[in-house]
């Protein structure tokens, strides 16, 4: 959904190649494109609305609507991989999501990494076609609520042990239909103040996921913005 997993692998890579920094990088925010304004409201449609991943790999960013520096990370994640945990039950559904490669339900699902170098910021973009706008409003109030009854999880990084996360819901960028974003922060353990913010949005029938993981703080608007509005774009409406 928010494909952590996929980030957390190029994140470890880009860390053993550079001597293992932890810092968080200064690098510039993605940049955006020209867009009208975004609406609030999403069409429901009549019926269940099919989508194929031709269709969302086309309205999905590429590195061409990126600024100079970044590049993509081609590498597929590990859907077996599950690097977050919980003792609590109340972080069961939380959990779930942040270990899953694509959104629950999803009909179709398309996904692109992209690294800002070595030191960051790594960005990833998804589109998950869920069949009706219905289903992504149910989803993203599920993710919400997730994100609200789980106050940390745990990290566990291959060679660098665990580190505890805070979990915090944060303002989210307007743009799409009832955005939702929320923070991650690495409290202790190996990956101490380390970041990932994520927003969750939908255009129609298809939600959208942007994750950036040791960024400067500025990238999750822009960023988000240049997603619904190539999305908006290129989608046919459902």
């Amino acid at each position: 959904m928010t494909r952590f997993v996929a980030l957390l692998s190029v994140l470890t890579l880009s860390l053993a190649a550079c001597g293992g920094e932890d810092e968080k990088p200064a690098a510039a925010p993605p940049a955006t494109t020209p867009t009208a304004t975004p609406s609030a409201t999403a069409s429901t449609p009549a019926a269940p609305v099919t989508r194929t991943t031709t269709e969302l790999t086309k309205a999905l960013l590429e590195l061409a609507d990126l600024p100079t520096g970044f590049a993509e990370d081609k590498d597929e994640a590990d859907e077996d991989a599950k690097p977050f945990s919980s003792s609590s039950s109340r972080c069961k559904t939380l959990v779930k999501y942040l270990n899953a490669t694509k959104a629950p339900g999803s009909k179709a699902s398309v996904a692109r990494t992209f690294t800002g170098g070595q030191e960051g910021p790594y960005i990833d973009y998804g589109l998950d076609a869920m069949g009706t706008a219905d289903e992504v409003t149910d989803l993203r109030d599920e993710y919400a609520e997730a994100v609200d009854s789980c106050a940390k999880v745990t990290l566990k990084t291959d060679g660098a042990g665990s580190t505890s996360m805070k979990v915090e819901k944060i303002t989210a960028p307007q743009y799409g239909s009832k955005p939702f974003a929320f923070r991650l922060t690495g409290t202790s353990g190996p990956k101490r103040g380390l970041e990932y913010a994520a927003v969750v949005t939908g255009v129609d029938d298809v939600i959208i996921s942007v994750g950036v993981l040791a960024g400067q703080g500025t990238e999750l608007d822009p960023a988000t913005e240049a997603a619904v509005t190539k999305a908006r774009h290129v989608l046919k409406p459902a």
